[in-house]
């Protein structure tokens, strides 16, 4: 009698370094891959599942839904569904999870040096610029008004909260938003340049190489007036 084949046994994910130790704790929560990417995107507000897929560039859909599934049981995102007509679920971060926002601005400041010059392969959306950007207005140069910031890149368009990272919420959106206090224009180059403090936003505004528009006292301050 042929000897039955036995099926082949997958391994047993890991999901904790078991080790008593704050870092090891906080990787047990985020070490994954993808995870603190869509971090980076639920910083902008709510979205809908397929809206991070979009933005997530190779990732795909098992293992976006598995990471999604894994930071609810963490609690760092909640799923709420809209009311009608929308009838669509949209996932958003909680409390504990947008307290990562430093997190990503201190990795996305560690990382910049990388970005000296862009793939072939590297996908960019504008609102990947946002971190950087955020470092520069709201960094040891003194708290800046509070206010909406709408941000024109040759990439596209964004829109920056200032003045409420540490009040929890979305800090910045994708595309322009709906009532801004003040507009910029500038290049992607400089506004990773921004984040590492060379040079500095008011420096970048005195010598042109940012366009400021708009009325009102988030204008004006980024103005210098």
């Amino acid at each position: 009698m042929p000897r039955q084949q036995q099926p082949a046994t997958r391994p047993v994910r890991r999901r904790s370094y078991d080790q008593f130790c704050a870092s090891a704790r906080a990787l047990d929560a985020v070490g994954d891959r993808w995870t603190l990417l869509i971090v980076r995107e639920l910083l902008a507000g709510p979205r809908r599942y397929t809206d991070l897929h979009a933005d997530l560039p190779g990732v795909s859909t098992d293992v976006l839904a598995s990471r999604l599934k894994d930071m609810e049981q963490g609690g760092l995102v909640t799923r709420r569904k809209l009311p009608p007509p929308a009838a669509a679920s949209v996932y958003e971060l909680t409390a504990r999870g947008h307290g990562l926002l430093p997190v990503l601005a201190a990795l996305a400041e560690w990382g910049a040096p990388a970005l000296a010059e862009r793939r072939p392969t590297d996908a960019v959306r504008a609102h990947w610029f946002a971190l950087p950007l955020l470092r520069a207005l709201e960094g040891p140069g003194g708290p800046i008004a509070t206010g909406v910031l709408d941000v024109h890149l040759d990439e596209g368009e964004f829109h920056v909260r200032t003045g409420v990272t540490a009040a929890g919420g979305p800090v910045y959106g994708d595309g322009p938003a709906a009532r801004a206090d003040a507009r910029i224009a500038l290049d992607a180059e400089l506004c990773l340049a921004l984040g590492r403090g060379e040079p500095t936003f008011a420096e970048a505004v005195k010598d042109g190489r940012i366009e400021v528009s708009g009325d009102g006292a988030l204008a004006a301050e980024l103005r210098g007036e």
